[in-house]
C-alpha cells in the first residue's frame, strides 16, 4: 500500500461515510421502503480474492464488550500483528492495550478523543484489515471509510441499518475491490457447520423450508445506561418496530439454502406482537422519572417475518429480546427427506435413520461422528480452548486470517451481510403497512445465478 496523505484520505472517505452517517441520524432508518437498484460503480466482488498477506496487520475500532474479546482471540492467531486500537472510552481502550502488553506483545498505537478519531487510524498505511465492533449506527460509515482507505473491513452484525446504507457499502466494496465481511459468528458453530455438511451431502433431500431466530431475553441491558451495549441498543426498541437483529439465525439457514449462490431472497412479509415487556420492566426496575420510563417502546416483543426465495422456499425469522423464555435461534432446516431442528438439537429422517421420522432423535453423537464439518474436526478443540460462544468466535477469526494469508475467498461476503441485515429495515416497513409484501433487493445484481455454493472446505 502506498502512503496516503491524511487530508486526501479524509476528503475521500468522508464523502460516502458522512452521507451514510447522516442517513442514520436523520431518522431514515425507520420504516424505509425499498429503493431502486443503483448502477454498479465497479465490478462484482463475488468470490473476491485479494493479494496474499504473509502477516495480517490489524486495526480495531471499538474494544468494549465485544471488541475486547476479538482483541484477545486475534492476538492468539499465527500470522497476525495488532497495529492500532481506537475507542472513544479510554477505560476500555487501556484495558485492551494492557492485555496485549501483558501477553508480551508489542504495544499498539492508541486512538481516542473524538468520535472521528478512527479516521486518523485509517490514514495509516501499515494496516491491512480493520475489525469494527461499535454501536450499530457507526457500522456503515466506518466500513465505508475503511474500504476507501484501501483496507479490508470486518464488521460486527448488522452490516448496516438502512437499504441505502447497504447499497453504499456494496458499491464501495465493488469500487475499491476490498473485502467487507459482516462477522456472523454463528455460521462457525459446531452444529451449524455439521448441518451445512449434511445439507451438502443431501441428507435432508431437496430443501423446502427454514426457521431462524434470535430469541434472547435482554431486558437486563436496560440497566446499562451510560456505557456498554444496553446504553445504545435499548434505544432501538423506541425507534423501529420490526426484526431488530435478524442475522444470527438467518446466516446459517441462508448458507444451507445457497442464498446468493444459486438462490436469493425474493420478498418478505412481517408482523409484530404488542410492545409491552420493555415498558413493564422499566416500571418495575426504575424510578418513575428515569429515562427508561420516559421512552415510548414501539418494537413488538415478538416479531415474525416470512421470507420467500426465488426458488420458492420459505424461511421464518423471529426476534424477541424481551419476553421471559429460553434462548433459541431455531436453526431448523426442512427437506423432502426430513428435518434438523436446534434448541434442543434433534433430527427426524424418512430414510437413512434408525428411528422413524415420527419421533425425534435427540442423540447427536452418532451424527457428529458421521457429519462433523472438516473445519471443526481440524480446529474444534483449539476453538473450544480459546472460547467465544463455544469456540465459534475463535474459529471465525482463524478462518478469516487463513483466507487472507492464502489468497482465498472469504466464507461470507458483502452481499451476504447486506442480504441478511436488510431484513431489519424491510420488516419494519412491512409491519408499518399492515404486513405488506416488500421486495428484497438483489445486492448481487444477478451474480447469484452463477455463483458457486459455499464449499465444505477441507474435503
Amino acid at each position: 500500500m502506498t502512503k496516503m496523505n491524511r487530508r486526501d484520505f479524509l476528503k475521500a472517505a468522508g464523502t460516502v461515510g458522512a452521507t451514510a452517517m447522516a442517513t442514520t441520524l436523520s431518522g431514515c432508518a425507520l420504516n424505509e421502503p425499498n429503493i431502486m437498484t443503483p448502477a454498479r460503480q465497479g465490478k462484482s466482488v463475488m468470490g473476491l480474492v485479494s493479494e496474499k498477506l504473509e502477516v495480517v496487520r490489524v486495526g480495531f475500532i471499538g474494544v468494549g464488550q465485544r471488541g475486547y474479546g476479538h482483541v484477545k482471540r486475534m492476538s492468539q492467531l499465527e500470522g497476525t500483528r495488532i497495529m492500532a486500537i481506537c475507542d472513544t472510552h479510554d477505560e476500555v481502550l487501556n484495558r485492551a492495550v494492557n492485555y496485549l502488553t501483558e501477553q508480551g506483545l508489542e504495544k499498539p498505537s492508541m486512538y481516542s478523543g473524538t468520535e472521528l478519531a478512527y479516521q486518523d487510524m485509517l490514514a495509516r498505511d501499515d494496516i491491512d484489515i480493520v475489525i469494527i465492533s461499535t454501536p450499530w449506527k457507526w457500522h456503515a460509515p466506518m466500513a465505508i471509510d475503511t474500504m476507501n482507505s484501501n483496507k479490508h473491513a470486518f464488521v460486527e452484525v448488522p452490516l448496516a441499518l438502512t437499504v441505502e446504507q447497504m447499497w453504499d457499502i456494496v458499491n464501495t466494496a465493488e469500487r475499491t475491490q476490498r473485502h467487507c465481511m459482516m462477522m456472523e459468528n454463528v455460521n462457525y458453530g459446531r452444529d451449524e457447520l455439521m448441518v451445512l455438511n449434511m445439507v451438502r451431502q443431501g441428507v435432508f433431500g431437496e430443501l423446502l423450508h427454514g426457521e431462524a431466530a434470535y430469541i434472547h431475553e435482554l431486558r437486563w441491558q436496560m440497566k446499562e445506561v451510560d456505557h456498554k451495549t444496553g446504553s445504545w441498543r435499548t434505544d432501538w426498541h423506541s425507534k423501529r418496530n420490526g426484526n431488530l437483529y435478524p442475522t444470527h439465525g438467518l446466516g446459517p439457514v441462508s448458507q444451507y439454502m445457497n442464498i446468493n449462490r444459486g438462490d436469493r431472497f425474493d420478498y418478505l412479509t412481517s408482523m409484530s406482537s404488542p410492545a409491552l415487556g420493555r415498558a413493564a420492566y422499566a416500571k418495575q426496575e426504575f424510578d418513575p422519572q428515569h429515562q427508561r420510563n420516559q421512552a415510548n417502546y414501539i418494537a413488538g416483543d415478538m416479531n415474525t417475518t416470512m421470507i420467500k426465495t426465488v426458488l420458492g422456499r420459505s424461511i421464518m425469522v423471529q426476534h424477541d429480546t424481551t419476553t421471559p423464555r429460553p434462548y433459541s435461534r431455531h436453526n431448523l432446516i426442512q427437506g423432502t427427506n426430513g428435518v434438523f431442528a436446534g434448541f434442543p438439537n434433534r433430527i427426524a429422517l424418512e430414510k437413512d435413520s434408525e428411528k422413524s421420522f415420527h419421533e425425534w432423535d435427540y442423540d447427536m453423537q452418532s451424527w457428529y461422528k458421521k457429519y462433523d464439518h472438516p473445519l471443526w474436526l481440524q480446529m474444534g478443540s483449539e476453538a473450544q480452548r480459546n472460547g467465544g460462544h463455544g469456540g465459534m468466535d475463535f474459529l471465525m477469526f482463524w478462518r478469516m486470517i487463513y483466507c487472507l494469508r492464502h489468497g482465498e475467498p472469504l466464507d461470507q461476503d458483502v452481499y451476504d451481510g447486506a442480504a441478511w441485515s436488510v431484513i431489519s429495515p424491510l420488516s419494519a416497513h412491512s409491519v408499518a403497512n399492515r404486513s405488506a409484501v416488500v421486495d428484497i433487493p438483489d445486492f448481487t445484481r444477478g451474480a447469484w445465478q452463477f455463483a458457486k455454493p459455499l464449499a465444505v472446505v477441507g474435503t
